[in-house]
């Protein structure tokens, strides 16, 4: 049975729930809402586990804070032995829009230290993640206050609907691929 890990970034804590830096969880809550499976609370992390169509994911919420979300990612991904190409990292990114999602292959941290992490830790840049646009709606010296601000009234009603096509994004990297992935979801 063909083994996949979803990470996503955030912190843990109360007063980081519903915020722009914690939609790697969020997203992962969306996700075990539609598949119908339970977090648990393990090594390095809060993780869940379904499967689909022959395929098992499980789900890991770091609990090392996001600076150090690679030491939880590599553990899990070790431990259960699967593939780089099977492992895919959601984050925030406040280089798009909010709401735009962007699944890549590689890349750059773009000044996120979550993914700086992972990437020191992994030895490399290419690996799958998901970003979800958080926007830029912030003064000089404010993006800290903003990222781990909650989201605006109007964001919270457009989540709904970008959550949903999150799971999809999800879903169709397990099921299809990356490359199919991309072609079929990348900015919608």
């Amino acid at each position: 049975m063909k083994k996949f890990l979803i990470v996503g970034l955030g912190n843990i804590g109360t007063e980081y729930v519903d915020t722009r830096h914690n939609i790697g969880f969020t997203i992962l809550d969306a996700l075990q809402q539609a598949n119908d499976f339970t977090f648990t609370t393990a090594k390095l992390g809060d993780v869940g586990q379904f499967k689909i169509k022959g395929r098992s994911v499980l789900c890991l919420k770091p609990s090392t804070y996001m600076n150090r979300s690679g030491k939880a990612l590599k553990y899990w991904m070790e431990k259960e032995k699967i593939p780089f190409e099977n492992v895919l990292v959601i984050t925030d990114d406040i280089h798009l829009p909010f709401g735009t999602l962007r699944m890549k292959t590689k890349g750059s941290d773009g000044g996120h230290n979550g993914l700086k992490d992972i990437q020191q830790l992994l030895q490399s840049s290419k690996y799958n993640r998901l970003r979800f646009g958080v926007g830029a709606n912030f003064g000089k010296g404010r993006q800290v206050d903003y990222v781990l601000g909650k989201w605006s009234d109007q964001e919270q009603v457009d989540l709904k609907e970008r959550l949903e096509k999150s799971v999809q994004m999800v879903h169709s990297f397990v099921l299809s691929g990356t490359a199919i992935t991309m072609n079929q979801f990348n900015g919608t």
